[in-house]
């Protein structure tokens, strides 16, 4: 799975030990020995792993940009779900069974790509000003019934800032959700079947600042487009909407990237990638290492990002089937909601002064070859 790095690393360990793939030493939590999260006492891994990937490939920021087909996208995923929306709450009013397994596998899959289409105008990669992008992320909003994506855009930059700091990330599983859920495969298993409820519950919980303007044009956007729906299509077309949400963030293939994404499935490592043929599907979301890594760089270029630095990302554990990720996570004792890694704002810090040093060690080594 993995290669040997190209090049002999320079006296950089003294700076920051994880140097140049930047795996902790830290081990994983289990579930079976400890009810809280693995603890690393250093900064984020993805700044300074950017950093070093630079120093070796500049070329990449040749990828920096927006993808403007991701609006296209956004438009056509939209346009199914409402089209779905009509079919089950206007004329197959009696298909229960039908909108159940449509639901899940077209709704569901379009719930996820609208996500993604979500997270990419948070990061302002659908469009050229961030007006656009909010406009971008207000378009993919239509088709979840949920009004998130304005939401989701602040939450999800802190998680990008503060990864793994305990009442700053977003994305870290509540106190409860580690002690009670742990490692038994039925409590797993229910746990990702309201994974969409857990999933807002974390932002809300953790709320630090009233919400933003464009927030609250979220909430009346997305109020007056489901209001629509449900004239328009009738409860159960609005319902159809709810479900294949419900399914897309719940226990589909495509949502196992939420556990792929930063479970801590190995020692010292907490970002994991996903390389696999749904990654066609679902626009590189798989990619993970690689966006954390280069937030500015788009869906569409995410994988030319590991063709050029093959030796960082190749040398990291990756999953390969999404299949695979939910069912070593429901059934192994040893994985559940503690399997993430925390960090203080003090360690985050403490990394983080390290910054300096490391560049002018990185600028030493490429003056000597």
């Amino acid at each position: 799975m993995s290669k040997t790095l190209s090049r002999t690393p320079p006296p950089i360990d003294h700076i920051d030990y994880r140097y140049p793939l930047y795996i902790g030493e830290w081990t994983k939590s289990l579930p079976t020995v400890e009810s809280q999260f693995a603890t690393d006492n250093l900064d984020e891994p993805h700044l300074k792993r950017r950093l070093t990937i630079l120093k070796h490939y500049p070329e990449i920021e040749k990828l920096y940009g927006y993808d403007s087909c991701t609006v296209l996208i956004a438009l056509f995923a939209v346009f199914v779900q409402l089209c779905a929306a009509f079919v089950f709450g206007r004329v197959l009013v009696d298909w229960h069974w039908t909108m159940c397994v449509c639901a899940y596998v077209v709704g569901g899959s379009a719930s996820q790509l609208l996500g993604n289409i979500i997270h990419e105008a948070a990061h302002g990669l659908t469009a050229r000003t961030m007006f656009q992008n909010r406009i971008v992320g207000l378009i993919a909003n239509i088709g979840i019934p949920v009004p998130l994506a304005m939401s989701f855009r602040r939450y999800h930059l802190e998680h990008h800032v503060n990864l793994g700091i305990v009442g700053i990330d977003p994305d870290l599983p509540m106190k409860w959700e580690a002690e009670f859920i742990g490692g038994n495969a039925i409590m797993k298993f229910l746990w990702l079947n309201i994974y969409p409820i857990l999933y807002v519950a974390r932002g809300i919980a953790i709320q630090k600042y009233p919400p933003q303007m464009w927030e609250y044009l979220n909430v009346v956007f997305t109020s007056v487009v489901d209001l629509s729906i449900y004239v328009a299509f009738g409860m159960r077309g609005f319902g159809y909407l709810c479900l294949s949400a419900w399914f897309g963030y719940g226990l589909h293939p495509a949502a196992a990237r939420l556990i792929q994404e930063h479970y801590t499935f190995d020692d010292g490592q907490e970002t994991y990638s996903y390389y696999g043929i749904l990654n066609y599907f679902f626009m590189n979301s798989g990619y993970h290492n690689e966006h954390h890594d280069f937030t500015k760089i788009p869906w569409s270029r995410l994988p030319e990002v590991r063709k050029i630095a093959n030796e960082y990302y190749e040398n990291l554990a990756y999953h390969t089937s999404w299949f695979m990720v939910h069912w070593n996570f429901i059934t192994q004792t040893e994985i559940g909601p503690q399997s993430r890694v925390k960090r203080t704002t003090i360690s985050q810090k403490r990394g983080r002064k390290l910054l300096g040093l490391l560049k002018e060690a990185l600028n030493k080594e490429l003056k000597k070859e």
